[in-house]
């Protein structure tokens, strides 16, 4: 895909667009031209002072000027303007046509400033020799000049589709090679009239308001390379004239290097002519309403090249062609999640040797796992939740030492953990719930794992006691992960997508664990979320549960636990669902701060001895009550006394609201776990800011690599 950087070395490999770069200048600018910009620069504003370094007598070492090192002339000039210059650093004021003067130049980029709304200079057409013109994002207003339409390139900023496509101009475009509308506010239709640019390479319209169908004229631009739809209100189906679908037999006269079509109803058929699409570097096709099988639809858009495919949300079905690997051996991501996929995970997966994620989550696989994983030792990331896979996890996996998320949940897998799971010692998520795995929980979870912020091993077959060394672990920040996760928070199963903000969470519930829950978990002051229920634990609940000042989520239901509920469990102010129900817990439950607010009394059922609030037993002495007289002379206090104690009674209702209204306030105010949330927040995203860089210099790194080989 071209970007900005691209058109920046679009005329001449050692353009840099900031002085004179172009090869080694040798020639002193022409003075004519050097004039033409200083008058061009007097009618701008410049808050920033960008034009400081024009001074001196050779232009070409101005900034944002590039001469030829051949003729001296001014070739282009960049004043595109950077997030760097500040905030009110746009340049702004009149376009001088002293520009006219600078006849040998070909790229011009005045974008991302503001222009206050005025016309888009007519002269700027009689530059002959321009071939790239930059507005964007400028702020001009008005109708495009009909005189652009000798450019070879345009890019432009406006509120509403410009009447110039609906001209008699149209036909003077026809070298347009380059029309980016995109992230603006245009509306309306799309004209017909596009289909006339019969040179253009480069069309997009993303991120706009644009209705209605896709013009059918746009079948006819047979040199069309990237064509962007993305992010519009646009609806219909997508033309023959562009997939001549009633034509199977129909070879596209173009070859698209990148495919993003999201949420767009392509209907039940996969379009026949992307298999003709062998360039294709990035396919993104989600959401689009395809119930084709697999092997006659996506299978099509298999090309060596690719090194992203994103299909996820759709109803391919079939299994994944045995071939996947061989045809796709460049993939670095591949999602095929939320489809109805079935068959067997394919060995030829085993070749993708550049993948750094695996989504291929809810779908109908089957079978077992296979033993692949030591050819994809850069693999990042591991979802295959909500299928039908069965057999043992293979000890292969113990070779990813990149990996970060394993999510396995849902399925009929059984057996033990394999050990050479702890060989991956950076993983942040481990997720293999609703399974039928076996034996003890490993106690190198909590010696090799340093850095896991979710575990969760729930609905399983584990017996035996809950390891010690779960309190070994380190504290981690919060993650964030694109995908999704099943976590039991706040009662009920809350499924989070997109980019998830999860905190510290441990679920061993629904196993066979016996024994007590160890005290070392209460060293994990950042955890989140406690679930133990559905077990057979017995002992007491730790006392030091009340240093978990994070949590807000416990869960012991349905256990044996006995002893009374430790007085810190008070203190848990960030706490908001707890479950007790179940157990043989004992005395007076705690009261004050949050357990205040928590005054549901099935939080508690079924612990016969328990009492007080906010169940109805009674505590032990809670009956008794001091003895009040009887007869007249209660009757005479209350007579006589009855005024003297109601003055009083509305005396101190002034001092006690204000003590109460500001004692609250200053709680507010000083209270140290509100204060640190926002710093915890500010370090969340950090944390999420360098798991996706560290992604991404992995691809990039990936990239280099295979560029270099």
């Amino acid at each position: 895909m071209s970007t900005d950087k691209d058109y920046g070395n679009m005329h001449s490999g050692k353009d840099c667009g900031v002085g004179s770069c172009q090869g080694d200048h040798q020639r002193g600018c022409i003075e004519p031209e050097k004039v033409a910009l200083l008058e061009f620069k007097q009618g701008l504003t410049d808050p920033s002072r960008r034009f400081s370094s024009w001074v001196g007598e050779d232009c070409c070492k101005w900034r944002g000027v590039v001469c030829s090192n051949r003729s001296g002339h001014v070739i282009k000039l960049t004043l595109r303007y950077l997030d760097g210059d500040g905030t009110e650093g746009k340049l702004g004021g009149k376009i001088s046509p002293a520009l006219l003067e600078l006849k040998y130049l070909n790229y011009l980029d005045l974008s991302m400033n503001n222009f206050g709304g005025i016309p888009i200079p007519e002269f700027i057409g009689l530059l002959e020799k321009l071939r790239y013109l930059n507005l964007s994002g400028a702020s001009f207003g008005g109708p495009i000049p009909p005189q652009l339409g000798n450019l070879s390139s345009l890019r432009y900023s406006h509120r509403s589709f410009p009447q110039w496509f609906s001209t008699p101009t149209i036909p003077h475009c026809s070298w347009l090679e380059t029309l980016d509308l995109g992230f603006n506010d245009l509306g309306g239709f799309l004209p017909n009239s596009l289909g006339k640019l019969y040179n253009l390479k480069f069309l997009w319209l993303w991120d706009n308001s644009f209705v209605g169908s896709i013009p059918s004229s746009i079948g006819n631009l047979s040199y069309l390379e990237e064509l962007y739809l993305s992010d519009n209100a646009m609806n219909g189906t997508i033309p023959e004239a562009l997939g001549r679908l009633s034509n199977p037999e129909w070879i596209p006269p173009f070859k698209l290097s990148l495919l993003r079509i999201r949420s767009c109803q392509m209907g039940p058929k996969f379009p026949a002519w992307l298999r003709n699409q062998t360039e294709l570097t990035d396919v993104v096709l989600n959401n689009a309403g395809s119930h084709t099988p697999y092997q006659s639809g996506a299978f099509a858009i298999m090309v060596i090249q690719c090194d992203e495919m994103y299909l996820y949300d759709n109803f391919f079905s079939g299994p994944i062609p045995l071939e996947f690997g061989d045809r796709m051996p460049m993939l670095t991501d591949l999602d095929l999640s939320s489809n109805a996929l079935n068959g067997t995970i394919p060995l030829s997966f085993g070749k993708l040797n550049n993948l750094l994620t695996l989504v291929i989550s809810n779908n109908h696989l089957s079978g077992g796992i296979p033993e692949f994983w030591n050819g994809l030792p850069y693999l990042y990331a591991i979802d295959m939740n909500n299928n039908n896979l069965s057999g043992e996890l293979p000890s292969s996996m113990g070779s990813l030492r990149f990996l970060r998320f394993l999510m396995i949940s849902n399925n009929h897998l059984s057996g033990q953990l394999p050990s050479a799971l702890q060989n991956c010692t950076g993983i942040h998520t481990l997720d293999l719930g609703g399974n039928r795995f076996s034996g003890n929980v490993p106690a190198w979870i909590g010696e090799r794992m340093p850095n896991l912020l979710i575990l969760r091993l729930r609905s399983n077959l584990f017996h035996g006691s809950i390891p010690s060394q779960f309190g070994m672990a380190s504290e981690i920040d919060s993650q964030r992960y694109e995908g999704e996760l099943m976590v039991l928070r706040k009662g009920r199963e809350d499924l989070y997508k997109s980019i998830l903000y999860l905190v510290n969470s441990m679920d061993l519930s629904d196993n066979n664990l016996c024994g007590e829950v160890p005290e070392g978990v209460t060293n994990l002051s950042r955890l989140g979320t406690l679930n133990l229920s559905i077990n057979h634990l017995t002992g007491k609940i730790p006392d030091n549960i009340g240093s978990l000042q994070g949590l807000e989520t416990l869960d012991l239901s349905r256990n044996h636990l006995s002893g009374v509920i430790p007085p810190g469990m008070a203190s848990l102010t960030s706490l908001n669902h707890l479950n007790l129900s179940y157990n043989n817990l004992s005395g007076r439950i705690p009261t004050g701060n949050q357990l205040q607010t928590l005054d549901d009394p099935s939080i508690y059922e079924n612990n016969p001895a328990l009492c007080g609030p906010p169940t109805t037993a009674k505590c032990p002495g809670d009956d008794q009550r001091p003895k009040t007289r009887s007869g007249d002379n209660v009757e005479d206090e209350n007579e006589n006394g009855d005024g003297f104690e109601m003055k009083w009674f509305y005396v101190s209702m002034g001092p006690g609201f204000a003590v109460g209204f500001w004692g609250v306030c200053v709680t507010l105010i000083v209270k140290n776990s509100w204060r640190h949330a926002y710093f915890r927040l500010v370090y969340d995203v950090k944390e999420w800011l360098l798991m996706v860089i560290s992604l991404n210099v992995a691809r990039l790194r990936r990239k280099l690599n295979l560029g270099s080989i």
